[in-house]
């Protein structure tokens, strides 16, 4: 095998190997996240200190603004996020959304459309995006694929299980469909971790 030949496959090699290692830009000290999403965003069923953006501001010494709005669906959410943006300025957008369209049965293909147009909006502003899967409601609780989907598409962090884990665990929740403060907690930490792989802290 000739030189150049050999160069080329080690660089093809080493392309492949990175594709799947999504990376985001350092969040410096006085960074602002914006976890956006519903209810799991919200903390409904602990209290707002409990929630998973609360916890997660401890956790990586960064402002995280709490953006859910419980019940909301994919379409509300992304007539809402343009103003949020606005009004926040975050560097990284943290976003969980798509339950409650699995809950009323409106369409996978819909919440995949409205999700994959608000990455594109954070990412068309500069805004660095980490995916959180949200289950469908059945046995195995989780993610729809199209989630995975969009984060190869635009090279996202996407943390897939950690939703799905505490929903199937009855004493991580505080009802069918909400973790409670330890369900909450454990959300933020496997979030922390995902920042900390990608390189946002």
């Amino acid at each position: 095998m000739s030189v150049s030949r050999l160069i080329l496959v080690l660089v093809v090699a080493l392309a492949a190997g990175c594709g799947d290692k999504a990376k985001l830009s350092r969040l410096p000290g006085d960074a602002v996240v914006l976890a956006f999403g519903d209810s799991l965003t919200h903390g409904t069923g602990a209290a707002e200190n409990e929630s998973y953006p609360a916890q997660l501001e401890k956790l990586i010494g960064r402002r995280v603004v709490r953006a859910g709005v419980p019940g909301e669906v994919t379409a509300q959410a992304l007539e809402r996020l343009p103003a949020a943006l606005d009004e926040h300025a975050p560097r990284l957008l943290l976003l969980c959304i798509g339950g409650n369209d699995f809950l009323r049965r409106l369409g996978n293909q819909q919440a995949e459309a409205n999700v994959r147009a608000m990455v594109r909006l954070a990412r068309g502003r500069g805004v660095d995006v980490m995916l959180i899967g949200t289950p469908q409601p059945g046995f195995s609780v989780t993610p729809p694929e199209f989630y995975a989907g969009i984060a190869r598409e635009f090279a996202l962090p996407y943390e897939e299980g950690i939703i799905g884990e505490v929903l199937r665990d009855p004493s991580l929740k505080s009802d069918q469909i909400h973790p409670n403060a330890r369900g909450y907690r454990l959300i933020a930490e496997r979030v922390a971790a995902g920042l900390r792989k990608s390189g946002a802290i």
